[in-house]
């Protein structure tokens, strides 16, 4: 039987299936594919991030010609919600759905008063992310990001990660539109009041938007994992009647 596609796309953290641990039992029902983003590579070197690619790399999932059938879901954590609306507005036809979680969309409310605030608090960081060594800018980013102590990495898996993060461009630098025509969820923590800010943006162009506790990674708690489900399975199921 044929499985409608579901592609997950990472936020700067974990990255692949560690990403979504909640998520990984919807491959019974669905093709789950978990994407790793570009420069997120356990065996590689840590490289620059690149919104075009990370858009090409989530089309490339959807757009499989080997499957008979393209298209599917898209589900996308924080930065990774940047890749997941620019693949969108290139290829609308290929997204049956988006789902954004904390998505640091930061472009979309430049002019808002909480997005304002972060890039002020932030870009200082950011202008001299070359110039600082990995820990230290993982240290000052989570300070300012999240208002607590970090004690920098410790492993080499840990220092692989710390060194990503600080290679990741200033989400308010990407190229973002609205997404027209795709049905789009958007998935907040109640935490933050940044992203609370991008999801009313989100609302107000015709999301629809749900809280779940769980921080900045709502996904992990069990009602955000319900959310996610229900959204998608209502979705699909909206799509097959209308196709009938």
């Amino acid at each position: 039987m044929f499985k409608q596609r579901v592609v997950f796309v990472h936020g700067s953290g974990a990255f692949g299936s560690a990403a979504w641990p909640k998520q990984h039992g919807m491959a019974l029902a669905y093709d789950a594919l978990f994407l790793r983003r570009h420069g997120f590579d356990a065996s590689a070197e840590p490289v620059e991030s690149d919104f075009q690619t990370d858009a090409r790399i989530v089309l490339g999932a959807l757009a499989d010609e080997g499957r008979g059938v393209a298209g599917g879901h898209v589900v996308a954590h924080a930065q990774g919600a940047i890749a997941a609306m620019m693949a969108a507005v290139e290829r609308p036809d290929l997204v049956q759905s988006l789902t954004l979680v904390e998505p640091a969309c930061l472009s979309l409310t430049a002019e808002l008063p909480a997005t304002a605030a972060h890039r002020a608090l932030m870009q200082p960081l950011f202008d001299v992310r070359h110039q600082l060594g990995d820990d230290d800018f993982q240290r000052e980013f989570v300070r300012r990001a999240f208002s607590v102590h970090s004690d920098g990495p410790a492993t080499p898996e840990a220092l692989n990660a710390a060194r990503r993060l600080r290679l990741q461009a200033p989400p308010w630098e990407a190229p973002l539109q609205i997404v027209p025509g795709v049905a789009t969820l958007v998935l907040t923590g109640g935490w933050e009041p940044l992203y609370e800010e991008i999801a009313g943006y989100l609302r107000e162009t015709g999301a629809q938007h749900r809280v779940a506790a769980g921080g900045h990674r709502p996904q992990d708690s069990v009602e955000g994992d319900r959310v996610i489900r229900s959204f998608i399975a209502e979705v699909s199921r909206r799509q097959h009647s209308q196709a009938s």
